[in-house]
């Protein structure tokens, strides 16, 4: 079904009328969710090098203006962060970083670590010392890599974006929809509770988008790992003009995403781009993760809203708004439901811990 993915063996079919019926929906097609969550999270670019140049993003700096946080900066933040009340430490960097910078690589090797991977190990247990949940987002990795990291990872997340070739992606460094997917599956191979999501309005049409819901749900139907789908829209930014879809369009997309995945996926808007007031009806049930304490370091002309604003939202739509962890119930062995294979010995015992940050943690376990 998709060409670019037969390189690494990833077979997905896609049935014809599937792709027909969520072509079809509309958001009088689902209800509004029974209650809106969030986590509050601090937000860690630990570097801000990519191997991609991918036109819209603002986030990646070019070779020799790329900053990489030291261990001391990291630490800061994260004692921030705990002061805050938060329970995830969100830790985000472009693709491969140390293969096309050298001079990230060479600072690494001064600090001790032979790659970025080693440096994200170390950084998720200052995370667990200083009492936050690790969730790192660290572009495509293979699963020796996703094996490793789940040891010190409550969850991790990729944004597929999306299945078709669009020139958004374009150049000589550009991300592929097989290597997105290869990094899904991966991720669902090594049992890792993921995150991952669609963006829309980068050049892609309507089949696109469905196509690429379609091949997020078989993946998840073979692995059982996906907590979570983030439907986001391109924003105007310094390099880029794309121009943000239309109100009509994102209530559509998001109520195909609701139609089309299992209900133990959760469906998320980002409230600081999306205009998450008119989506509760299409039937998001998450707001993301939002810190108090930092910027939206992928979007930074765009701030995290406050936690007031959040509640106004969820007031406005007539339901609860409930604060969760960064790993979702269903994969903890503290949820009555949940199960104890999918987080390993180093988080269970974060859980478990008796102290301010386990009794944190515990209180939003089963709330919603």
């Amino acid at each position: 079904m998709f060409p670019a993915a037969d390189e690494y063996g990833i077979e997905i079919e896609i049935d014809e009328s599937d792709v027909e019926r969520l072509l079809s929906v509309t958001p009088a097609d689902v209800e509004a969710a029974p209650s809106l969550t969030f986590s509050r999270n601090v937000f860690l670019p630990l570097t801000t090098a990519c191997r991609y140049t991918c036109t819209y993003c603002t986030y990646y700096d070019v070779p020799g203006q790329a900053s990489l946080m030291s261990p001391e900066q990291v630490r800061e933040q994260l004692r921030l962060g705990a002061d805050a009340g938060c329970t995830e430490a969100l830790f985000t960097f472009g693709d491969k970083p140390d293969d096309r910078y050298t001079e990230i690589h060479d600072q690494l090797a001064d600090w001790g670590y032979d790659s970025i991977v080693d440096y994200l190990y170390a950084m998720c247990e200052l995370a667990l010392e200083e009492g936050l949940l690790p969730h790192s987002n660290p572009g495509d990795l293979t699963e020796p890599e996703f094996e490793r990291l789940r040891e010190v990872n409550a969850s991790m997340g990729v944004m597929l974006e999306t299945t078709a070739d669009v020139d958004a992606h374009a150049g000589n460094r550009r991300k592929t929809p097989g290597q997105r997917l290869n990094t899904v599956r991966a991720a669902g191979r090594e049992r890792v509770p993921f995150t991952t999501g669609i963006l829309v309005g980068i050049g892609e049409d309507w089949r696109d988008r469905a196509e690429s819901l379609l091949a997020v749900r078989d993946l998840h139907e073979r692995h059982g790992h996906v907590q979570e789908l983030i439907v986001q829209n391109v924003v105007p930014n310094e390099r880029s003009d794309y121009e943000g879809p239309s109100l009509e369009t994102m209530r559509r997309v998001v109520a195909m995403a609701r139609v089309c995945l299992p209900e133990e996926i959760s469906v998320q808007v980002p409230p600081n781009l999306a205009p998450a007031r008119n989506l509760l009806d299409c039937g998001i049930d998450d707001l993301g993760g939002v810190s108090p304490v930092t910027d939206d370091y992928i979007n930074p002309d765009y701030e995290w809203p406050a936690l007031r604003e959040l509640h106004d939202i969820a007031d406005e739509g007539g339901v609860p708004l409930g604060e969760r962890l960064p790993v979702y119930d269903r994969f903890l062995p503290e949820s009555p439901n949940g199960d104890s294979d999918w987080v390993t010995e180093r988080i269970r015992t974060a859980l478990a811990a008796d102290d301010d940050a386990g009794r944190r943690y515990r209180s939003l376990v089963g709330k919603w």
